[in-house]
């Protein structure tokens, strides 16, 4: 059975998936891995969602604000043995609904091109690619991507 839980960057299981999370990343961006850990500390964020299958954690995401309309997508990762079964699609939902329902009307993330499944989960769930933002600008590596959200009126 499958279930999403909200919480934040306090939790042990989201501490473990991110461990994880970053063991891949450096070993998939070698030597850029340094200048992408640093934006990706994980202390005080309020809105994680993780995804638990039979009672097992499987995968997680985050978002921050960005600025007072959009949020920025991080840490999304799923355990490699659950990947390609929708799981970091429905993160991507929760994630994206609980920012609406915050009155955010937008996400922004940052990927690499060393994370081809990663951009082609984002562009299916109706990401586009835009111009690097912030930090990510002369990054070659980087890929920055923005999707319009509703936010749900009161």
């Amino acid at each position: 059975m499958l279930q999403l839980l909200r919480t934040n960057s306090d939790n042990k299981d989201f501490v473990y998936l991110v461990k994880l999370l970053d063991e891949n990343l450096a070993k998939r961006d070698g030597d850029e891995h340094a200048f992408y850990h640093q934006f990706n500390k994980i202390a005080n964020l309020k809105n994680v969602v993780l995804v638990y299958i039979d009672t097992i954690v499987t995968g997680c995401g985050a978002f921050k604000p960005y600025n007072e309309k959009i949020v920025e997508i991080k840490r999304m990762f799923v355990l490699p043995g659950a990947r390609r079964k929708g799981i970091a699609a429905k993160i991507l939902i929760e994630l994206e609904s609980w920012a609406a329902a915050l009155h955010f009307n937008g996400c922004i993330l940052e990927t690499g091109l060393k994370q081809p499944e990663a951009i082609q989960l984002y562009e299916k769930s109706g990401y586009k690619k835009i111009e690097n933002y912030g930090q990510y600008a002369d990054v070659k590596n980087s890929v920055c991507m923005k999707k319009e959200i509703q936010p749900q009126i009161l």
